[in-house]
């Protein structure tokens, strides 16, 4: 090719290449990855904006009462636990001295405005029945049913814009499991 045709094609290709480095330098927000101890593929891969909430939702094995932990990401990477709601005190809840307040939401006991820096952590997925469920922008995984009696990691990374392209254009596998919440 000779030309105009050849100029027009090279400042083409020139100008997509300088829009993807200026993707790959740009925060895309935060991935939050949920992977089993024992495994290297994570069960699921979300792609959250820095502050977003995500709750996890399970029912209390002694008390078989509900109970809902709203956590946040911030943009380096790093989980904090926000609000954590139920009906009644069961064994093993309570709140941490110093951290949030507690308040009254019609029937639920809530501690809000905690913001406690857990980082990354393990949670031991119980089986149905306590189903250990992931809520995030209005949708729900069970991963009770994915991944009953397993010690499974949330980890969260910063991504960048690019990577957040991709996995809007290519979604985590793990997304499947997602339903209405």
């Amino acid at each position: 090719m000779k030309g105009p045709g050849r100029r027009i094609l090279i400042g083409f290709a020139g100008l997509v290449s300088l829009l993807l480095a200026a993707a790959a330098g740009m925060p895309g927000g935060v991935e939050l990855r949920l992977t089993p101890v024992e495994g290297r593929e994570p069960l699921l891969a979300l792609i959250l904006d820095a502050s977003e909430r995500f709750t996890i939702r399970y029912y209390h094995s002694v008390e078989n009462a509900p109970i809902w932990e709203t956590h946040s990401v911030d943009e380096n990477g790093v989980i904090y636990i926000e609000e954590e709601r139920y009906l009644k005190f069961g064994a093993g809840m309570g709140k941490m001295p110093g951290v949030g307040r507690m308040v009254q939401r019609g029937p639920y006991e809530v501690i809000e405005g905690m913001h406690h820096p857990v980082g990354n952590f393990i949670l031991r997925i119980g089986s149905p029945g306590v189903d250990h469920t992931l809520l995030w922008r209005e949708k729900a995984v069970n991963l009770s049913k994915m991944a009953p009696h397993k010690a499974v990691r949330f980890t969260a990374s910063p991504v960048n814009r690019l990577y957040r392209i991709y996995r809007t254009l290519c979604p985590h596998p793990g997304v499947k499991h997602l339903s209405a919440g």
